[in-house]
């Protein structure tokens, strides 16, 4: 008997503690992020240097890992398809990218961005259209850091849960953790 009372007392306890922190924060997994980037960005840009080698970049499939590589950042991965204009003819490669960034709540746009944005790894093919891609890495790097600065990885809307809408009103900054971002809340 005491031990049914024990276990429902725990039962309990954890549900209270379970609501109190739906109270107290709110959480979107690696899943929720994804799903966001893959409808709303699209990353497509002519970048190089005119008369000498130009690309046209589409960047798809990103893919994030919160705060799994380093704790405080996000690291995400995407395929580019890339149309290469140079002196020596077109030419075609795909990149498959990582990229690691500082996640940061913007307040008033009730949104989630990834800042100081690096590219820190990419694997050409074919691989004879790496010497190219090498030269066009800094002003690619440079391109995507502009795009998510001013494109957020996620938009809190009210239409999607209860709990976005209360985080809408109550967030107060950005925690990262293993595989979600935590939007505590105003006390």
């Amino acid at each position: 008997m005491r031990t049914r009372f024990l276990g429902a007392a725990a039962l309990i306890f954890a549900g209270l503690l379970t609501g109190c922190n739906q109270l107290t924060q709110y959480t979107l997994s690696e899943q929720d992020v994804n799903q966001y980037l893959q409808k709303h960005n699209k990353f497509e840009k002519q970048l190089g240097v005119p008369g000498l080698v130009e690309a046209h970049i589409v960047l798809t499939n990103l893919n994030s890992q919160i705060g799994r590589s380093q704790p405080d950042r996000v690291t995400l991965k995407g395929h580019a398809a890339i149309s290469i204009t140079s002196l020596l003819g077109p030419q075609q490669a795909e990149m498959d990218l990582t990229m690691e960034a500082r996640p940061e709540f913007d307040n008033e746009k009730k949104a989630i961005f990834l800042k100081d944005l690096q590219l820190t790894d990419y694997a050409v093919q074919p691989e004879k259209r790496q010497g190219m891609i090498n030269t066009l890495s800094p002003y690619l790097n440079q391109a995507l850091k502009s795009y998510f600065d001013q494109r957020p990885a996620y938009v809190l809307s009210a239409d999607r849960s209860k709990g976005e809408a209360l985080a809408m009103r109550l967030a107060k900054g950005l925690q990262v953790k293993p595989g979600e971002l935590v939007i505590p809340f105003t006390q």
